[in-house]
């Protein structure tokens, strides 16, 4: 039976405390130590010099396992290095009175990460939808009221700004670079604990929509998950997923419900694709090819002639639209889009979504045994940005 999933937004009314209460963790960072002097040595006769006194070791970074796999002795640098751009986010979610006052629909919590020095941060969606309040607390208690710059509910990404320049800042690294047994860390704030580490590695990749019916509630939600062991819990939605370079290589979204650290992350090239775009626009406007399409099986492939089950099996044709003009018909596999190979129906709908609406595209259609090239004009796929297509509370303790 499969498990269903919880997305890690923490709503504050699980909680027995409030989204101002202060942790008793200081903050603040000791002065760093003073290095020490050698005692004064006499100079020694110049006819017996005496020999330098060894180096002391250099602590060790990495330990060897067998087999001659590395391991890290400690996490400690990179998270030095990387927490203090993480956030902690408070929402409130209110209404108007008919007497002109306001009432608190629903309050909550989750994680989120500084990714430019002037103040842009990264968190999802569905951590921030809805809210008419946003709070955002730094690792030092400096709290700032903060605004949203965009958002998407089909990958569960938002974008929100405060009044800082200078701002500690996380660069985003190259998620297609991972390994699956690559060490990550998550920083973020599980029920209310704010700034808390764990650690882990990519368990799988490329969790598409497959894995996940029970979380989008729309059937266009856009997935393509990395899978990681490390810890996350309620609270951390929204926060980074690092790597031993302190890069963010994932945003943390979701895990499956009573499961032991089966968490899941939107991979950081997906979010590095919509971020101009959610900047600039506040949404993302998307283009369709104007085709339905699904995974291709066993049967499928041998019925079509294919060598292998990569691609996209046409199962509709939307009448009118840039498909049916260039003469894609029901049946046909999509091999390949503006020149690169697919691999997945998910991997097209991604590059068709992105290529641009009015975009002319050429397309690598199978047909039986022949292959060849058609010419699709994109068309707009329907807004659906005022819909959460993450369900916000699917069984979150």
């Amino acid at each position: 039976m499969k498990r269903p999933l919880a997305l890690l937004a923490l709503s504050a009314a699980a909680l027995s405390l409030g989204c101002s209460c202060k942790s008793s963790k200081s903050w603040g960072t000791g002065p760093s130590g003073a290095a020490s002097t050698a005692p004064p040595v006499a100079a020694a006769p110049p006819t017996s010099a005496a020999p330098l006194p060894p180096l002391p070791p250099r602590p060790a970074t990495s330990v060897v396992m067998p087999g001659g796999a590395t391991a890290p002795m400690s996490f400690s640098s990179v998270v030095k290095d990387c927490d203090p751009s993480v956030v902690f986010i408070a929402v409130k979610e209110e209404a108007r009175t008919r007497g002109g006052g306001r009432r608190t629909l629903k309050e909550g919590l989750g994680s989120g990460f500084i990714y430019d020095p002037n103040g842009y941060i990264l968190t999802n969606n569905h951590v921030v939808a809805d809210a008419t309040t946003l709070l955002v607390r730094l690792a030092d208690d400096r709290v700032f009221d903060a605004k949203l710059v965009g958002r998407d509910p089909l990958t569960d990404v938002a974008v929100l700004k405060i009044d800082l320049v200078g701002a500690p800042y996380l660069p985003l690294g190259d998620s297609s670079a991972l390994e699956v047994g690559d060490w990550v860390v998550a920083i973020g704030n599980p029920f209310g604990l704010s700034h808390t580490v764990s650690a882990g590695i990519i368990s799988a990749k490329g969790r598409t929509s497959s894995y996940f019916k029970d979380l989008d509630r729309t059937g266009r939600a856009y997935f393509n998950f990395l899978q990681t062991d490390t810890a996350i819990n309620p609270g951390n939605s929204g926060g980074p997923l690092i790597n031993l370079k302190g890069e963010v290589v994932g945003i943390n979204t979701a895990v499956r419900a009573m499961a032991n650290n089966v968490g899941f992350a939107i991979p950081i090239d997906m979010v590095k694709a919509l971020v101009p775009m959610l900047v600039r626009d506040g949404k993302i406007t998307r283009s369709a090819l104007g085709v339905n399409v699904q995974a291709l099986d066993a049967a499928d492939a041998q019925r079509a002639g294919r060598p292998n089950r990569k691609g996209a099996l046409v199962e509709g044709v939307q009448p009118g639209g840039g498909a049916d003009r260039a003469g894609i018909a029901v049946g046909d596999v999509v091999t390949g889009f503006n020149g690169i190979a697919i691999d997945s129906p998910e991997d097209l709908r991604w590059r068709a979504s992105l290529a641009g609406v009015g975009s002319s595209m050429p397309v690598r259609i199978a047909r039986g045994k022949r292959e060849f090239d058609v010419t699709v004009t994109l068309g707009a796929l329907p807004d659906v940005s005022s819909a959460p297509a993450f369900d916000p509370d699917p069984g979150i303790p």
